[in-house]
């Protein structure tokens, strides 16, 4: 899945607006609620291997909130990794360009707005 793919759907099912907060990564950009602004996702363009993976080429992650007594169980699956940025205890990082469908995306996305709406 493509970022842009996934800002789309965040627009016309959140009405989040991806934000790019830091100058020094131009690369990252947050999905907030609109009104408790939030966070329910962050978009990061990582290298390979800070996240574990073999390959230093950089990779598109999106960070999720997730329930602690399912994230053992999703980072079996392959595409679900240890949160990088956030807490590794409620957060999971989801290789966009990786095996997961976009149905589990966006139910992991779901997941993530309803856990952090306030």
């Amino acid at each position: 899945m493509k970022r842009e793919t996934l800002f789309n759907y965040a627009r016309d099912h959140y009405q989040a607006e991806p934000e790019y907060l830091w100058r020094n990564l131009p690369g990252y950009a947050v999905l907030r609620h609109p009104n408790g602004k939030k966070w329910f996702g962050i978009v990061m363009n990582v290298p390979g291997t800070r996240l574990g993976l073999e390959s230093a080429e950089e990779v598109d992650v999106l960070e999720v909130k997730i329930r602690p007594e399912y994230i053992g169980s999703l980072r079996q699956k392959e595409g679900i990794l240890p949160a990088y940025h956030m807490n590794k205890t409620h957060w999971i990082s989801l290789l966009l360009a990786g095996p997961l469908s976009p149905k589990e995306i966006y139910d992991l996305l779901a997941e993530s707005h309803a856990l952090t709406t306030g």
